[in-house]
């Protein structure tokens, strides 16, 4: 079925896919493409009309906490034209063109849309500049690409909301976005994951009679089962980097209210990713215990004493 989609992206994304391609291996900090009118124009206004309503409890964060970003992982299940997207995406036609569009061969489609699906961010959101974990971890895949798809009818650069590649959010001018995507509808962004592939987005403030508007967006993530050597890691969640103080925040400012507000947030942030790092190694340690004391560990180093013991001897009498 999704093989009998595939005219739902744009013939003229198929035609230039060549084109494409060369602007995504040649774009830099990381290799990425942006793609205007990716689908077809009345499929898409069909995705943003059936574009899921701001749900509190799809709005959950990694610490927890209810913030102003939805996700809706169950793309199948938004309505009919989210359940054409899914077929499109699974189908091995689409898959073989993201690969012509990227070099990257042998991509799988996700059904569980792992941090994928339906994003809806609100006035005030923003985005720290991250890396995105880069296993699947039911499947153990390698992840390989973003593909987000805009759905926005009206955006504004100055609106903040606007997708950022950073080269090195972590240096003093890390800020300093190296490329900027403005979310307009019907275009769409593919990048590579790695272990640089930095992107966020500022925090969105909308002008005067604006504020209902949302920042909308459909994201797909593909895999494979292998990637290049050199470019495999440990694997690990997704890493963020707390944004900097504005520049503006010097000594001897006074400082306003939105000044003071940034601070108590930025100091916020720092607190609750200190803590999700200490649970995280609390639950680690609990595991590594858990190895150290189990029998299977204790047995298999009785069997494997004389051999120990042997190899100790052995360099003994070489010193």
């Amino acid at each position: 079925m999704g093989d009998l989609l595939i005219d739902l992206i744009a013939t003229r994304v198929r035609e230039r896919a060549g084109q494409i391609q060369q602007e995504f291996t040649t774009a830099k900090p990381f290799r990425y493409a942006i793609i205007d009118h990716f689908l077809d124009e009345g499929f898409c206004r069909e995705l943003l009309a059936e574009f899921p309503g701001f749900d509190a409890k799809r709005a959950v964060n990694e610490y927890g906490e209810t913030g102003r970003k939805a996700v809706f992982t169950q793309v199948a299940k938004i309505g009919p034209a989210y359940k054409r997207f899914d077929q499109l995406i699974r189908g091995e036609a689409f898959l073989s063109l993201a690969s012509r569009l990227t070099g990257v061969p042998s991509l799988l489609y996700d059904p569980e849309y792992v941090g994928g699906g339906t994003h809806e961010n609100l006035n005030g959101q923003d985005l720290d500049p991250h890396v995105d974990f880069n296993y699947h971890p039911q499947r153990h895949w390698h992840r390989r690409l973003n593909l987000i798809v805009f759905l926005n009818p009206e955006w504004e650069e100055n609106w903040g909301g606007c997708l950022q590649f950073h080269e090195n959010p972590w240096a003093a001018d890390g800020e300093r976005a190296a490329a900027t995507v403005v979310p307009l509808m019907n275009r769409a962004v593919v990048f590579e994951t790695n272990e640089y592939s930095w992107h966020g987005f500022r925090r969105i403030e909308l002008p005067t009679g604006k504020e209902k508007i949302s920042r909308r967006s459909l994201a797909v993530y593909l895999y494979t089962k292998e990637r290049p050597a050199e470019e495999v890691a440990s694997s690990h969640s997704t890493v963020y980097v707390p944004r900097h103080l504005s520049d503006h925040i010097q000594a001897g400012r006074t400082l306003s209210e939105d000044d003071a507000v940034e601070i108590r947030d930025l100091l916020a942030r720092r607190d609750a990713q200190l803590k999700y790092l200490y649970e995280r190694e609390q639950e680690l340690s609990e595991v590594l215990q858990g190895v150290v004391r189990s029998p299977s560990l204790r047995i298999g180093r009785a069997l494997t004493w004389p051999a120990r013991a042997l190899r100790d001897w052995a360099a003994d009498r070489r010193r």
